[in-house]
């Protein structure tokens, strides 16, 4: 996958990067992220968006009042990521680095909130897992984690999907508090077809 993510960058083939961009799915996002707001108070803490890509969220977080880290693998996107921090005026660490090695990258434990909009649902199950332990490593007590899937499929060299019980077998010290669909009308048609969740999951569920 991590190839896949540098050709389609080079080449600009970027669909979730455009996906992120719709009203409908700006909307629910914004409507997920006050969510979590509502039960803290200003400065928000420490925010993690896993795949962070050119850090269209990773933005949006900062400019509501959360201290963000952004991690990608791509290079060329984190050069990007922070352009459009600086663009906009806010104070965004972006990482380049690998989702499944996060305190290898130098990141330090305090985060409250993880954010991953189709990170994880491109990985293996066994990435998966380590994804999950990195995460036991740096989150606080009671952090949230909120991720997109798409429904499990063969897709060639998309995504392949992970289903809640992919979900829940990787963050074993996490327990899924809420679940729902993600509503892709007016998305490209791929993207409607992918049936994608939305997975709410708080840390210390198993613990």
């Amino acid at each position: 996958m991590s190839l896949f993510y540098r050709l389609a960058y080079r080449v600009g083939f970027a669909p979730w990067e455009h996906a992120a961009q719709h009203p409908a799915a700006a909307a629910q996002i914004a409507a997920l992220f006050e969510r979590e707001e509502r039960e803290r108070t200003r400065p928000f803490g420490h925010a993690l968006d896993l795949g962070c890509g050119t850090g269209q969220w990773s933005v949006k977080l900062a400019t509501r009042g959360w201290q963000v880290t952004g991690i990608d693998l791509v290079r060329s996107a984190i050069d990007q990521a922070r352009q459009r921090a600086h663009a906009a005026g806010v104070n965004v660490a972006f990482v380049t680095g690998d989702v499944a090695a996060l305190r290898a990258c130098g990141i330090e434990p305090g985060f409250g909130l993880f954010w991953d909009f189709g990170t994880l649902h491109g990985l293996s199950q066994s990435a998966r897992r380590a994804v999950g332990k990195e995460l036991d490593a740096l989150a606080s007590p009671n952090a949230t984690l909120l991720t997109l899937a798409w429904a499990p499929g063969w897709r060639g060299p998309l995504p392949r999907g992970a289903s809640r019980a992919d979900i829940e077998g990787a963050f074993a010290n996490w327990r899924v508090i809420d679940d729902g669909a993600f509503d892709a009308t007016g998305l490209p048609r791929p993207l409607r077809r992918v049936a994608p969740r939305f997975y709410r999951l708080r840390f210390g569920g198993h613990c």
